[in-house]
């Protein structure tokens, strides 16, 4: 079990895909969101994407992924003005998440990624309201 402990700066966070399942809210309404232009035309008329086969580039293992979080990660995360000035901070972090693979960062990371205040993240990050599914991660006992 984990304990409940206060975030810090150096605290890791990454998106929680359990609370989305647990949410009343759609993962892959909000994922829809976070595609390219070009990538939403094509994913416009699916309403629900298959798991495709992804050979891992390093091992040559093959895995089952999420097409969707995919397309993101592959193709959409990596293109200019991804990480844009006036996106908001949430969208922001979730996009980070989105391009590394959801591989845990610290808040001072995260910060450093998007050229905002670590603070800031922190205090929106640490407050009672969970959001997007951005939450630390477990305490290893």
């Amino acid at each position: 079990m984990s304990k409940l402990v206060r975030p810090t700066l150096d605290t890791r966070y990454h998106i929680d895909y359990n609370w989305w399942s647990k949410s009343e809210r759609d993962l892959r309404v909000y994922l829809y969101s976070h595609l390219c232009p070009e990538h939403q035309e094509v994913y416009k008329a699916h309403t629900d994407t298959e798991s495709i086969d992804w050979v891992d580039p390093d091992t040559a293992e093959v895995h089952r992924v999420d097409g969707l979080q995919h397309t993101l990660h592959q193709h959409c995360s990596q293109q200019p003005g991804y990480l844009q000035a006036h996106t908001t901070l949430v969208d922001a972090v979730f996009r980070v998440f989105l391009a590394n693979s959801n591989a845990p960062l610290t808040i001072r990371d995260l910060g450093k990624r998007l050229n905002r205040d670590p603070l800031m993240i922190l205090r929106t990050l640490s407050g009672a309201q969970v959001y997007k599914g951005l939450r630390p991660m477990p305490e290893q006992a």
